[in-house]
């Protein structure tokens, strides 16, 4: 289940509210710049190729404008520490990072003013976080996700870390 868990930069553990309902998380976000939707699946076979994850969702990003789509799966741990260490920390990056669930789940945070936002997504969700905002992502334990990862550009954008711990402290995704 897709929820949005709001925690106060004080106390990382212990979130303030946790939202599960669509359109309390679907606003919640949109008053920070954060887009989140749910899109109904593609049609696609077990087994399907990169091209076609993207063929399956090409009218949606179209949609959306952007100019690259690039499949990233991950599961189990052959991909984990290179994309856990490099996403771990908090980022920021000069585009917006767009990432459609094509399966799977992972936990999004980010630092907006006094808070962090842990968004859980999973299959069928979209989030688009603004470009320069500080953010996180978690896979959890146990990967499993399989994403098409949109980019504003062909060349796509570089991840700056900020230098800040917080994400060190902060909530993790249980699976």
């Amino acid at each position: 289940m897709s929820y949005v868990a709001v925690y106060d930069l004080t106390t990382p553990g212990t979130p303030n509210k946790v939202l599960t309902h669509f359109d309390d998380i679907q606003s919640t976000l949109a008053a920070h710049g954060v887009r989140f939707e749910c899109w109904q699946p593609g049609t696609l076979e077990k087994g399907a190729s990169e091209a076609q994850l993207i063929a399956a969702y090409q009218t949606q990003i179209d949609a959306l404008g952007y100019a690259r789509a690039e499949v990233i799966s991950i599961t189990g741990d052959h991909a984990k520490e290179a994309l856990q260490a490099e996403r771990l920390d908090e980022h920021t990056c000069g585009e917006d990072q767009a990432r459609f669930f094509v399966a799977g789940q992972g936990l999004c945070s980010l630092r907006i003013g006094e808070y962090v936002y842990g968004v859980r997504c999973e299959k069928n969700d979209l989030l688009i976080v603004p470009a320069d905002m500080p953010h996180w992502f978690d896979m959890g334990e146990h990967p499993y996700c399989v994403l098409l990862h949109l980019f504003n550009t062909v060349e796509g954008s570089m991840v700056k870390l900020t230098g800040n711990d917080i994400a060190r402290g902060a909530a993790k995704l249980d699976d």
